[in-house]
């Protein structure tokens, strides 16, 4: 994650590590650098003076080409950010494992655009009444400018300039400088650089690597940021939620450090099914069980695993406790069989009374007659049928009765020619013939 920028000057890259944790004006200061290609440096930084961003955000505008790289992906900038804020010393101590291998490769060395030294890193204070055996401390290597009012940002494939890297399964993460960046014929072999930027109040934080954390230069801050003064106290870096832009941060002691909640959301709780009282009344319950040695439940299966392996372990290291254990057993196998076994005596008693019932239905079957067999009966069901009301005529109505249903077909036929017939026709005295009601055939 902190390849592509182990190698930035110290000045510049604690710029950017404080910049990251705002991902959000990150994005939109690199934006607004390829909107204006020509500004880079002081002047650039105080074109920006008015925009909500925080400093640190600000001051990375005077250097388009860092700006270039970080604008490339905005999920690695908030990766980097939450990383910085969270851990910051494993965050510099990270960069400085990636300088000490670049350093062994042949790739980090000083040049007409960077002076790369190394200095004795500071030991790790000791517990009082101790006697420790100091270790050789490893070498801090610190990159500057050249000429400290000239910086050179670099670009480099960091497949290249690490040598070997350890883990071949997950590449560092490479971002190629964008077409219009000049960053010379090195860039293929090693380490390229962009055209030198002047600055003079730009960069105004340094990188504490004893401590693990930025150091500010309040004078060169205030010479910058007319609008955001520093009192000269204020020399080590904060974070500032307010610039965070309601992007979430990573990890619960983030969230609660920075109280990032909207206004209004403690209100919300009661809509969630949370209640304050209830949740004070379950944690005195928890530590009334806890006084009375009465363990909580577990948190999470893995707990609950270790729980029932310690008993395990306690039932073969206790006589006591694994006869307990037995007689609990045969209590409970003892109550199952109980059980059981009345259970067994209601399906007993259920089947004997379904068993009786369904000889008394076989008994009052066998009485009656069968209807097959009964004349009577069979003209008794045909009389009740045939009183029974019909109802409504249906598509088969005169079936059994076809000269009707023919007579009533002739009859439409017959108004219907009549009605089809023209008006003198029918008034002049012809004789319609009609068919019959008996059903006869027309003549």
């Amino acid at each position: 994650m902190l390849a592509p920028l182990a190698l930035y000057p110290d000045s510049l890259l604690a710029q950017v590590l404080m910049a990251t944790t705002y991902p959000g004006d990150v994005a939109d200061a690199a934006s607004w650098s390829m909107e204006h290609p020509d500004s880079s440096g002081d002047a650039a930084v105080r074109q920006v003076a008015d925009q909500p961003w925080d400093p640190s955000v600000q001051s990375l505008v005077a250097f388009p080409a860092a700006l270039a790289t970080l604008g490339q992906d905005p999920a690695w900038v908030q990766k980097v950010g939450d990383a910085f804020l969270a851990q910051p010393d494993a965050v510099m101590d990270s960069v400085q494992r990636l300088r000490r291998q670049a350093k062994d490769s042949g790739h980090l060395e000083s040049n007409e655009q960077q002076r790369v030294t190394e200095q004795p890193a500071e030991p790790a204070p000791a517990p009082a009444g101790t006697t420790v055996v100091q270790q050789p401390a490893p070498q801090t290597i610190i990159i500057e400018p050249t000429q400290p009012q000239v910086v050179y940002v670099p670009s480099y494939n960091p497949s290249v300039v690490y040598g070997t890297w350890a883990y071949p399964s997950y590449p560092p993460a490479y971002y190629p400088p964008p077409p219009g960046y000049a960053f010379g014929n090195a860039l293929a072999t090693g380490l390229g650089f962009a055209a030198g930027v002047a600055i003079v109040d730009s960069l105004w934080g340094d990188c504490d690597w004893g401590h693990g954390d930025v150091d500010i230069d309040v004078n060169r801050y205030n010479n910058l940021n007319v609008n955001r003064q520093l009192n000269a106290n204020q020399n080590n870096w904060k974070h500032n939620s307010v610039h965070r832009d309601g992007v979430p941060y990573r990890d619960r002691a983030s969230r609660q450090q920075y109280n990032q909640r909207l206004p209004g959301s403690e209100q919300r709780d009661a809509f969630r099914g949370r209640d304050v009282q209830r949740s004070d009344e379950r944690a005195r319950a928890r530590e009334s069980l806890q006084q009375r040695g009465i363990e909580a439940p577990a948190l999470n299966n893995s707990q609950a695993r270790e729980r029932a392996q310690a008993a395990t372990r306690e039932l073969g290291q206790n006589p006591q406790a694994r006869e307990r254990l037995q007689g609990a057993t045969h209590d409970v196998n003892r109550d199952q069989a109980r059980d059981r076994a009345q259970a067994a005596t209601r399906d007993l008693n259920r089947d004997s009374q379904v068993r009786q019932r369904a000889q008394a239905s076989t008994r009052a079957a066998q009485a009656r007659p069968r209807a097959s067999s009964n004349p009577q009966v069979r003209q008794q069901v045909r009389q009740q049928h045939a009183s029974t009301p019909r109802t409504r005529d249906n598509a088969f109505a005169g079936a059994r009765n076809p000269s009707q249903s023919r007579a009533q077909i002739n009859r439409g036929q017959a108004s219907q020619i009549a009605a089809s017939r023209p008006q003198a026709a029918r008034s002049g005295g012809h004789t319609v013939q009609r068919a019959s009601r008996g059903g006869a055939r027309r003549r």
